[in-house]
């Protein structure tokens, strides 16, 4: 699914009246219309009960008039709540406010704060809020009456439902501009706008339900959108069922090069979510002297003894044996648990710029790649960087905060500037390719905030690049699959308590929905 920020969308409106000819009033009533049916969908529970419309003087505020005349037509008890004086209502809207008033419609002019505090009783009294005040063309902070309202509105307890984005959103960047409603459904247009669909607008939005208001495809199209929201659609039936006489070989065989002392559990992970994404073959590269307990903990992957260095750790010693095993693997990954060790990353450089092979790069494999970016440009194939904040802020040199502050401009300028696959995990995991799409991923949820979950996705994707597939399309499905059976698991037993171990047994389960 599309995004855009609420200059694409301004933009595309403009040019569906501009260039096409379809009038402002028609996308405004196709709104309007379209928000009434969901709001009647989303809230039966309020039929009977007054509906009170709280409205801007602009254009959000000409869709809220449409919804209230939709509700009038319908017959229900509905009044408007204007939050200006009326002749200050001109355009797309005035049309719309004067066809409700023509219909024996009420409003009621709140163009003050003292206004505002004698009419709250009577909006305290109804079973529904419908959020008109401001849309996507917000820029300000919010100050003075609007605030106010917005205030009173979210201390009401009373259910609200958001024209086109929660009033006091920024659509593009998802942040409150002073204070934000809190809705329980917001009715966009359109298309899903950026801050709805990322926190913390996410936590306002509520429900987003999508109103086609007749903007033409062909527009759409070209006007060359680069971020989407992933969903089921992106892989239904993707996955190629298993011809009957395939064998391990089909499958690949994913070499990950993982594991220093007190974490070989980080290595055990990723090659147990490799080999249950389906590799036909998993080795773990490991030092030697951990090697007896990589063999106990893993039984159906290989484990590959590697020189190491005071008591269990990767160094360069180890590079020749890599090399040398190196001959009918299709995928290496590396970083879980390696250390952060100085001999450590020079292993880890010499692995980026000298394999032709397809890399996936976690954990301490980034803190190496830290030390020196530039070295991915040296990269003879593929690569997937998969980093947490902290990783991605090593990785440009910045601070963690900045990163948090456009994850989505983060990642797409790493992706670029590197030529690799950027996962940017957290909260709506940002997936950026170098061309400059990005794809946010809305599975997962706060219990997947425990140890270990890096490594299960880190082998995910191993294990299906080692199966020849697209990289960019394996970043994209771990991250979908690694998400939903977090979410699944959630939902069956709470958000507490769930381990990355719980995620790797239930991986073939849900691959199996998206088999053809």
């Amino acid at each position: 699914m599309d995004i855009v920020t609420s200059r694409q969308m301004q933009e595309l409106d403009n040019k569906t009246i501009q260039d096409i000819g379809i009038p402002g009033a028609v996308l405004m009533e196709n709104a309007g219309r379209g928000a009434f049916e969901q709001i009647l969908r989303h809230f039966p529970e309020v039929r009977g009960k007054r509906i009170a419309v709280v409205a801007g003087k602009g254009n959000n505020g000409g869709d809220g008039f449409v919804i209230a005349r939709y509700f009038l037509n319908h017959q229900w008890a509905v009044k408007v709540f204007l939050l200006s004086k009326m002749e200050s209502v001109a355009g797309d809207a005035a049309l719309n406010l004067n066809a409700f008033l023509r219909m024996g419609g009420e409003v009621r002019e709140v163009a003050d704060e003292k206004a505002w505090q004698a009419a709250l009783p009577e909006i305290k009294h109804a079973g529904l809020i419908v959020d008109a005040i401001f849309g996507t063309g917000l820029a300000a902070e919010i100050t003075g009456l609007p605030y106010q309202a917005i205030e009173d509105i979210n201390k009401s307890g009373i259910p609200v439902a958001a024209v086109d984005v929660p009033s006091g959103l920024d659509a593009s960047s998802g942040k409150a501009l002073g204070i934000a409603i809190r809705a329980r459904l917001t009715c966009t247009f359109g298309l899903a706008k950026r801050g709805l669909v990322i926190y913390p607008g996410l936590s306002c939005a509520g429900k987003i339900e999508i109103i086609d208001i007749g903007i033409p495809q062909s527009l759409v199209l070209a006007a060359g959108i680069q971020e989407h929201l992933l969903d089921e659609g992106n892989f239904l039936k993707k996955i190629p069922a298993r011809a009957p006489e395939s064998h391990k070989g089909t499958y690949g065989h994913a070499f990950i090069v993982a594991g220093s002392p007190g974490k070989t559990g980080a290595a055990a992970m990723a090659a147990q979510a490799a080999m249950r994404a389906g590799a036909g073959l998993v080795t773990i590269g490991v030092p030697e002297k951990l090697n007896p307990i990589l063999e106990i903990k893993i039984t159906e992957a290989m484990t590959e003894p590697l020189p190491d260095a005071d008591g269990g750790f990767l160094c360069m010693k180890s590079w020749p044996r890599i090399q040398a095993v190196l001959p009918g693997k299709s995928v290496v990954a590396i970083g879980p648990g390696i250390s952060d060790r100085e001999d450590t990353a020079q292993l880890a450089h010499t692995i980026i710029e000298s394999i032709s092979l397809p890399l996936v790069i976690d954990a301490d494999g980034l803190n190496a790649l830290a030390r020196n970016p530039d070295i991915l440009k040296k990269a003879k194939a593929a690569v997937v960087l998969t980093p947490h904040p902290g990783e991605m802020a090593r990785l440009m040199g910045t601070t963690t905060q900045t990163v948090q502050a456009d994850r989505i401009g983060a990642a797409r300028k790493f992706a670029a500037a590197a030529g690799a696959i950027i996962v940017l995990k957290g909260a709506r995991t940002v997936i950026a390719e170098p061309g400059g799409h990005v794809y946010l991923n809305p599975t997962g949820n706060a219990g997947m905030a425990s140890g270990g979950m890096g490594d299960v996705l880190t082998g995910m994707i191993a294990g299906f690049m080692a199966q020849g597939w697209d990289p960019l399309f394996c970043a994209q499905f771990a991250v979908f699959v690694h998400g939903r059976i977090g979410d699944m698991l959630a939902s069956r037993q709470g958000d507490r308590g769930i381990i990355a171990t719980d995620i790797i047994n239930e991986i073939p389960v849900v691959l199996q929905k998206f088999t053809e």
